[in-house]
């Protein structure tokens, strides 16, 4: 399966009238933050393929036609705080980035992003009995401490996602902020233990190969 992720910039090749010639056979689309609504709306319209995002540090605010305040793209599924099955894998998101100054935004201490883990840490141990696995997929904005981290502390990873890994191990995190247009990110694909960590900053295509679900089985010998 190839899934179109995508996070931080408008990248021309995407948003453009060619999409679907450019980018067939997409299964879904993966957004990881500080994208506008409008552009998560155009490729979902577009490709006709589901959309599961969660949400970057900046708010900015866009209006609809009409000049009502659009808070979220619309056709689109929010993961914060979230798992779901889809084609076979499982998906969770956790969004926002390290607190570095006072702005509205998704800006959160460490603190507050492991209680983000822990609020998590449920549906993920239902996905445990059920599929007889954690997760396969870990949508964020900030990339864990010390992988892809930019050189300031707005750009700093996320201890809590070390210990997601830890716990759960996804087989992919996927996260976004640290922009290569910026002179981040030179290295844009780590390994950490089970997990393969992702910089999708602008987009990029992942081919996941099929993880059938595992319903789980319970006996009383």
């Amino acid at each position: 399966m190839v899934f179109l992720t995508v996070s931080d910039e408008v990248v021309p090749a995407i948003y453009s009238l060619n999409i679907k010639d450019r980018f067939p056979n997409i299964e879904a689309i993966f957004g990881c933050g500080d994208l506008p609504a409008y552009y998560l709306e155009f490729i979902v319209t577009m490709l006709a393929r589901p959309c599961f995002y969660i949400d970057g540090n900046h708010n900015d605010t866009e209006y609809t036609d009409a000049g009502e305040v659009l808070r979220a793209p619309r056709g689109c599924i929010k993961l914060e705080r979230r798992s779901i099955a889809h084609a076979g894998l499982l998906v969770a998101g956790l969004g926002g980035c390290v607190r570095y100054n006072n702005e509205a935004g998704a800006q959160y201490t460490e603190t507050e992003m492991m209680a983000h883990v822990w609020a998590l840490a449920p549906q993920l141990l239902l996905n445990k009995l059920r599929y007889g696995r954690y997760l396969d997929v870990l949508l964020t904005h900030a990339p864990p401490l010390g992988i892809h981290n930019g050189p300031d502390r707005p750009h700093r990873g996320f201890t809590a996602l070390l210990r997601m890994m830890d716990w759960f191990a996804p087989r992919y995190l996927i996260h976004g902020h640290i922009h290569r247009s910026y002179g981040f990110g030179t290295v844009t694909e780590t390994r950490y233990k089970q997990t393969m960590v992702l910089n999708t900053a602008g987009y990029r295509l992942l081919t996941i190969e099929h993880q059938p679900d595992q319903q789980a089985t319970t006996s009383n010998t």
